[in-house]
């Protein structure tokens, strides 16, 4: 047991200290301000937030609600291909929302997208969003 000790704090501390490696696809939206698509950091992806922003033109989509819900989960689907993973990859989902009467319609395209067990998630109704988007979804993802 005595022998084993060195090992696991050897093992524990690399953990701790993982390096973060940063995330990036042409496939999704530039970041409009100082951050990264998503971080790595162990086995772990923090995929930021993502708005129903078009890649290919870097403008907003247009469209009803749930075209703009599947947008940016779009977004955030090639930002997990990129990462080494895929939505159903996915453990938690912050939705934000501009209205909070969209929630349903939030639920109908999340059945379109992702398979059970379903992520963890939240969704926060909030004042506004950048670029005045109706939904903005951040993931959080382990591979």
């Amino acid at each position: 047991m005595k022998n084993l000790l060195p090992l696991l704090l050897l093992v524990s501390c690399n953990a701790a200290f993982a390096a973060k490696e940063v995330i990036y696809t042409q496939n999704a939206p530039e970041p409009i301000g100082i951050y990264s698509q998503a971080i790595k950091t162990g086995n772990t992806v923090y995929i930021s937030g993502q708005i129903p922003i078009d890649p290919k033109t870097g403008k907003m989509i247009e469209g009803d609600f749930k075209d703009q819900v599947r947008q940016a989960i779009a977004n955030i689907s090639e930002i997990a291909k990129a990462a080494g993973g895929n939505v159903d990859d996915i453990v938690k989902l912050t939705v934000y929302l501009a209205d909070l009467s969209n929630f349903a319609a939030v639920n109908d395209v999340m059945l379109e997208s992702f398979h059970k067990p379903y992520p963890a998630r939240a969704a926060i109704e909030i004042k506004a969003l950048p670029k005045n988007a109706a939904v903005e979804i951040e993931a959080v993802m382990q591979i």
